[in-house]
């Protein structure tokens, strides 16, 4: 799927809601019409210039401890605002969302190095709302085709947003000023809960893209300046295929090629092991190709059916490996696909000062 896809469906969806619909419309859109009213715009406008004024406030007053100027907090709405047209009718299609979290640490390392907090609230201004936007929209289409009024969800959606941030907010503030060296693995007493596994993320990113700065790693002054090439690699691989999709039009295979999808797949690849994409490929392609072609019905009837059973059975094995493994404490189950991967043969050598293994290097 490229841009000129995404602008047709666009330009058809925004024909479609200027002209009132018609039969075009699909059966659910058709009886959504007929028994609701819609939400109005000017309650999106309304929240829109709400939650920007509180947003400049809180980036320019608080002695401005943010560090993220206004000109910052503009950049990073522009971003969420441009990327979030794309990058939901490719999560629309695909159920696969690329996420814009580094592209955000990477552009405010550059204009605004050494300020970490800065790089922390850009990337969620410029990241986060968009992926909150995509869920906003997601629920509403849940209701749409569960039939339930437009503007119940909305007002569902607002309140619960108001109450589960005023929560969060607060509990925060509160475990902060009651428990003592929270977050602090070292000065915590044994068996503490306070670990913070998820605040380490934020803050190791704040580090790495905030204080230390991309120039430092892929620029001139740091090893990785050759990474940036890939961003000329993102550019370019769209084209010979659009080209030979312009040169055989009847070519199926073309036309289904999506490098979106393809590299938002590979970015899974380092933590996963081969097997996992061998059978996601081989499922993929019986029932996308050998059964779409034997038996198209069946296929149409059964084929979003058979996505939530493979999703549901990873679900369900989760847990039940967790039962049956790791409540016992079993750890460690060797098997062929999780060692066929395993062409390190220094991953297993001690790394403490002084340790002689067999084949190893001894660490100073």
């Amino acid at each position: 799927m490229g841009l000129g896809d995404i602008w047709g469906l666009w330009r058809k969806a925004a024909a479609e809601q200027a002209n009132g619909g018609g039969k075009e419309q699909d059966v659910h859109t058709r009886i959504m019409k007929r028994n609701y009213e819609a939400v109005p715009h000017w309650c999106f406008h309304l929240m829109l210039v709400i939650v920007m004024a509180l947003s400049l406030y809180t980036c320019e007053g608080f002695d401005r401890q943010l560090q993220l100027p206004s000109w910052g907090l503009l950049l990073a709405c522009g971003i969420a605002f441009s990327f979030t047209l794309p990058i939901g009718v490719i999560s629309a299609t695909t159920n696969m969302q690329p996420g814009l979290n580094i592209i955000t640490e990477l552009i405010i390392g550059y204009l605004y190095p050494g300020k970490p907090l800065a790089n922390v609230v850009f990337k969620t201004y410029g990241y986060i709302s968009m992926a909150e936007a995509l869920t906003f929209v997601s629920d509403f289409k849940l209701g749409h085709y569960m039939k339930i009024p437009p503007r119940s969800m909305f007002v569902v959606q607002l309140a619960g947003t108001v109450v589960a941030s005023t929560v969060h907010f607060a509990t925060a503030w509160w475990l902060l000023m009651t428990v003592r060296n929270i977050c602090d693995v070292d000065s915590l007493p044994p068996g503490s809960p306070w670990t913070c596994p998820g605040d380490d993320v934020f803050y190791n990113g704040s580090i790495i893209w905030g204080v230390v700065d991309p120039p430092r790693m892929f620029g001139s002054l740091g090893n990785y300046w050759q990474m940036n090439y890939f961003f000329l690699v993102g550019v370019v691989a769209p084209v010979p295929v659009w080209l030979l999709s312009c040169r055989y039009p009847r070519c199926a295979v073309l036309r289904n090629i999506n490098l979106p999808l393809i590299f938002a797949g590979a970015s899974g690849l380092l933590p996963a092991r081969s097997v996992n994409f061998v059978m996601w490929g081989l499922v993929g392609f019986v029932f996308n190709h050998v059964v779409y072609r034997r038996c198209k019905a069946w296929w149409m009837r059964h084929n979003y059916v058979l996505a939530a059973g493979l999703d549901a059975g990873v679900a369900f094995m989760g847990v039940l490996t967790f039962v049956s493994l790791g409540y016992f404490d079993i750890y460690g189950v060797q098997w062929w696909g999780g060692t066929a991967d395993d062409h390190c043969p220094l991953a297993s050598c001690p790394t403490a000062p002084g340790v002689v293994a067999r084949g190893c290097p001894v660490v100073p």
